[in-house]
């Protein structure tokens, strides 16, 4: 390619390639195709007088400008310009060029540089500020509050001075929103006036001046400015004097401010050392740190989720914001802090040779090099690396704790009251799993009394809810739960009979547990009662799925979604469970309900399997390979059929119901044989899906070059398995797609193979044996060498045009899609004919090693016998040494020149 060569075309064009993020599986080459010619490209690199290149993504090519065209395109553009007017060489390619790009507007690029790049650099950088002239950094403030006015007006409906109210791209800070009415304030417009955009700045006024000066307020002070901005946001929603307050210009608002809240956490928390600072300082302000975050995190739950979504006369509509990133930081502050209180813990409980025999020092080197307050999805599997290793390395000093603990626990355990104040005061170290795990059996002694407290008001299976069984309903759980209890408050007054009888306070003891069992009691039967009238409120309700009439329909198709919906709920399945549990308990059912269970009890089996039908109609689509798909529409039509016309009766007007047991057994059985048809067709193609990806994945291993009737018989195989399947009445039309999958899925080996084949093609062509023989007075190759060159290119063209005469497995009227592989790899051609020829050079260089040995061949022999011999010596000499040559001759080389030519030399006496 012309300018491939050209390192500083190679330059812009790998630059702009990675910038618009294009596909390197292209290959560079064809990304720069239509960069490398154009002329604005070749003017910027070679005119002096050229400062400026703009580049843009266009399809699948880059397309250059040497202006900025203005445009309402919202495209990136990466612009590339010159710091001095010269020729673009190799010398000064990194020297005088300048990268930008520009995203959405220029005035946005520009605001986005100045306030995020020059701005703090030239104000606020002390080397720079220096030398900086002050007028000129005022006007630098300036240019940066004008291009934010700016901003916020090139909204596309902007006009005059019209500011859209729903625009919120230049929100990026709390400041931005209160700058916005600021700026409506003074200019209002036909949406807003003055006075309400007066008021709304207003408003914000209390909160204002602290977020313009965030990181001048120290932790605790922002603890109390997220009180104060909760308030300021809730008064903003629901003032009445004007219009409301727009509900996405609110949800960014919250977003903004919890974004500021958090980097204004990091910023601070990064000046501390966080793993070797003092601890009781690291603890306040980690602690004031995630106080933050919970509050706002709370205030925008409480503010979205309830208090406005009540707020009739302006409701907070769709879900409640939660601002999760920051919630995630709060939760990584809250797990730093857990480390370094357990770290202090460990240290106050070990004497000093303890801890060095632990290598408690080093307990934080996990951690090194990691920023803990940067929370991210890409920072969070560090992080529980570091975490993960950090528990690794104080797991021996755990043990020590745990053995420790049991012992002094051991020796208090006939003081309930000292025992609870050292569970208390030792609570970091116990609830960490290791240790939490050996002292087992001590805390175990504190659960009868706080557990059923603690545990009775939440959700079974939460950590302070009721012990959770397995197939329970949250009814039958806690029941289950409270008769445990039962049991073991029972065990405790057994052994207390036999083993404190005679102490003064067992009197006492004995009724604090009777009235405890007491209060269990009651518990268990509010819990029954309770789901008695929830269900009984649920009964008369049509819409509960509780209510089932024999006489009602068994099923119904959603004609909007495409589901076929069985009328018998899981909340009746539920029901029947729960009864049958209840009653096992000794609970006696309300007969309303009984009655109910009764019912659906009778058609449960058949509700079951029509369930199990369901299921498979509603999800076959996703079993389903894509491409056969079509070969099971005709089994799919009629098994979808059988359920549109769930029809009974002799003129089929009437829905199946439950109360006929007959025909809804018969419609069953139709069902479930269609059902199978369906799914037996699916395995059997999905098998033979799966027999393909074998062959074809053995066949991206076999060598096209020396294993062909492998390759053919492979192919014959994929073949013969089409064929198989339409002598089983799948029709060729309906097996086009699946064709069509297999032949790119061909495609892929082929082009692989023949890749690899064209690499080592002068090695694995057939060999060609050549004689180099004496005739005529001169050395000549036998075949001729003309003769040999067309086989060898001959054998050549063969592979080379395999692609156009493969068919793979499409039939015969069908156009193949091999015929392109040829063209796409055009390039290895070069590679092999450039060896070929190398080949027969060498072919040539062979036959000159022999000239010396034909000299005799070429000269009168009678002549020369009768110059030179005339004396017996003469011919005595001679013949002895026509005797040592001819001992030569017959050692004489076979040679054998690389990439399979044979050659055999031949004496001619």
């Amino acid at each position: 390619m012309a300018g491939e060569g050209d390192k500083r075309k190679r330059f812009i064009a790998a630059t702009a390639a990675n910038y618009f993020g294009l596909d390197p599986a292209v290959g560079p080459a064809a990304l720069a195709a239509g960069l490398y010619r154009r002329p604005e490209l070749a003017n910027f690199l070679d005119d002096g007088n050229e400062f400026l290149l703009v580049v843009q993504h266009s399809g699948t090519q880059l397309t250059a400008s040497n202006k900025i065209e203005a445009t309402d395109s919202r495209n990136n553009v990466l612009v590339f310009f010159k710091l001095r007017p010269d020729v673009i060489t190799e010398d000064n390619l990194h020297s005088n060029i300048l990268v930008s790009s520009m995203l959405d507007s220029p005035i946005y690029t520009l605001y986005q540089a100045v306030r995020q790049v020059f701005a703090p650099v030239l104000l606020k950088d002390e080397r720079w500020s220096k030398t900086f002239d002050p007028k000129l950094q005022k006007l630098l403030s300036e240019l940066e509050a004008g291009l934010s006015t700016a901003l916020r007006r090139s909204d596309p409906n902007y006009t005059g001075t019209k500011l859209s109210e729903d625009d919120v791209r230049a929100i990026l800070t709390p400041t931005d929103e209160f700058q916005f009415w600021i700026e409506c304030a003074r200019h209002g417009s036909k949406w807003c006036s003055k006075e309400r955009a007066s008021h709304f700045k207003d408003l914000f006024e209390d909160i204002a001046k602290d977020y313009y000066n965030l990181d001048s307020l120290s932790l605790f002070e922002v603890v109390d400015l997220v009180e104060t901005t909760k308030d300021t946001v809730d008064g903003v929603w629901r003032q009445t004097e004007h219009d409301p307050y727009p509900q996405p210009r609110m949800h960014n608002l919250l977003d903004v401010i919890g974004g500021s809240l958090g980097r204004y956490v990091q910023r601070k928390l990064a000046a501390l050392n966080l793993w070797e600072d003092a601890f009781h300082s690291v603890k306040e302000n980690l602690k004031a740190g995630m106080l933050i975050c919970e509050q706002w995190v709370s205030a925008c739950e409480y503010l979205t989720g309830q208090l406005w979504q009540r707020y009739t006369l302006h409701p907070w509509k769709n879900e409640k914001y939660f601002p999760e990133s920051l919630a995630k930081l709060g939760k990584r502050l809250d797990e730093v802090l857990t480390v370094r209180t357990l770290h202090e813990k460990l240290t106050f409980f070990l004497p000093p040779g303890e801890q060095n025999s632990l290598h408690l020092a080093q307990v934080f080197e996990p951690f090194a090099g990691l920023n803990p307050v940067h929370c991210n999805p890409y920072t969070e599997p560090l992080w529980k690396a570091a975490v993960s290793q950090y528990e690794r390395i104080i797991a021996p000093a755990e043990q020590k704790i745990a053995s420790k603990l049991k012992k002094f626990i051991s020796e208090i355990q006939d003081s309930p009251q000292q025992l609870l104040q050292t569970f208390q005061k030792y609570k970091e170290l116990i609830k960490h799993p290791n240790i939490s795990k050996e002292l087992l059996f001590e805390r175990e002694t504190l659960i009868m009394s706080t557990d059923f407290e603690t545990r009775c008001h939440g959700v079974p299976g939460d950590v302070s809810g009721p012990l959770s069984g397995k197939n329970l309903s949250e009814v039958v759980n806690n029941i289950v739960w409270v008769r445990q209890l039962e049991l073991k408050v029972d065990d405790a007054i057994k052994l207390a009979e036999a083993l404190l009888s005679d102490l003064p306070g067992f009197q006492t003891f004995h009724r604090s547990t009777d009235s405890f069992l007491e209060q269990l009691k009651v518990y268990e039967q509010e819990q029954f009662d309770d789901w008695s009238r929830n269900i009984q409120s649920e009964l008369s309700n049509p819409k509960s799925g509780l209510c089932i009439q024999a006489n009602s329909p068994v099923m119904e198709l959603d004609h909007i979604f495409g589901t076929l919906n069985i009328l018998y709920s899981d909340r009746l399945v539920t029901l029947l469970r729960e009864v049958r549990q209840l009653s096992a308990l000794g609970f006696a059912i309300p007969a309303k309900i009984q009655h109910v269970a009764n019912t659906a009890q009778k058609f449960c089996k058949q509700a079951v399997i029509l369930k199990q039908v369901a299921h498979f109609y509603n999800s076959i689509d996703q079993q389903m390979i894509e491409s056969q798909k079509p070969m099971m529409l005709q089994s799919a039509l009629a098994f979808e059929q059988i359920i549109k016309h769930s029809k009974s009766g002799p003129g089929g007007k009437a829905h199946i119901t439950w109360d006929n047991p007959r025909e809804l057994e018969v419609y069953i059985q139709k069902l479930q044989a269609a059902a199978e048809r369906l799914s037996t067709e699916n395995r059997k193609l999905r098998k033979w899906h799966t027999n393909f990806i074998e062959k074809v994945i053995s066949l991206m291993n076999i060598d096209l070059l020396r294993q062909q009737q492998r390759w053919k018989g492979g192919l014959q195989e994929l073949r013969t398995g089409f064929a198989s399947l339409e002598s089983q009445g799948f029709k060729p039309c309906d097996m086009k797609a699946w064709r069509q999958h297999w032949n790119h899925q061909l495609y892929k080996a082929l082009e692989h193979q023949y890749q690899m084949g064209l690499e080592a093609l002068n090695e694995n062509l057939p060999e060609i044996n050549i004689d180099l023989t004496f005739k005529q007075g001169r050395l000549q190759f036998r075949p001729p060498f003309e003769e040999v060159r067309a086989r060898y290119y001959r054998e050549m063209k063969r592979f080379i045009s395999i692609p156009n005469q493969f068919r793979g497995v499409s039939e015969a009227e069908e156009e193949p899609i091999f015929t392109v592989m040829t063209e796409r790899n055009a390039n290895g051609f070069l590679t092999a004919f450039s060896k070929a020829e190398d080949l027969f050079r060498r072919l040539t260089d062979v036959s000159d090693q022999f000239k010396e040995w034909i000299v005799i061949g070429q000269v009168d022999m009678e002549t020369l016998v009768k110059t030179h011999l005339s004396s017996k010596q003469d011919w005595e000499k001679n013949f002895k040494a026509l005797k040592v040559r001819g001992k030569e001759a017959e050692r004489l080389p076979r040679y054998n020149v690389t990439l399979f030519f044979c050659f055999v030399f031949c004496q001619t006496l």
